[in-house]
């Protein structure tokens, strides 16, 4: 299997969600993470993203005559490039858009099924807004947004520090309508 269709999966998406920040996890804890998901899928899940390079096997340890297994993300793992959109079908992108919205979608209900939780205490959001912006424009946006994620993608966890999900989406949403000096 392809890394591209490996990741574009819901439940291998939030596989790969609770496993990101350098977390180490066994089976079990995997499946408390993913809770609506059978647990022989969650199985089945983690095997083939260990047989796809995207998973490790971290440490092992006997519990009670079992062999317990903690996974982690390979640090060197194949991930999707920012190139690789542009080897992706229609199809492709409509498949792991897909994935991807279900993959939040059911990591924020498991959220709010938590005991206390508290959308307006932990400061959830969830806002669209157009913004009518150049290429330029929206390349200087993209260059930003870039510079103020990338530094916190690294933060490890520690002390008062709380993994959160955050999502952007963008795209065009109709044809552009020209102006003045688009010559029309």
């Amino acid at each position: 299997m392809d890394t591209l269709d490996l990741l574009l999966h819901p439940v291998r998406l939030r596989l790969v969600y609770a496993l990101s920040g350098d977390r180490v996890r066994t089976t079990a804890e995997l499946c408390e993470s993913v809770p609506d998901v059978p647990k022989a899928s969650v199985y089945r899940h983690v095997a083939l993203l260990i047989e796809g390079g995207v998973v490790e096997v971290a440490d092992e340890q006997r519990v009670r005559g079992a062999v317990e297994r903690y996974y982690r993300l390979r640090r060197d793992r194949p991930t999707l490039s920012a190139d690789s959109g542009k080897s992706m079908t229609p199809d492709d992108h409509r498949q792991g858009f897909a994935a991807a919205m279900a993959a939040v979608h059911a990591e924020f209900n498991a959220y709010l099924d938590r005991p206390g939780a508290d959308p307006y205490a932990d400061r959830v959001g969830y806002r669209q807004g157009i913004f009518w912006l150049t290429d330029d424009e929206f390349t200087a946006l993209a260059d930003q947004f870039q510079n103020v994620i990338a530094p916190l993608a690294r933060n490890e966890p520690g002390p008062g520090r709380h993994p959160r999900l955050i999502s952007l989406v963008q795209f065009p949403t109709g044809e552009p309508t020209p102006g003045p000096t688009d010559g029309a």
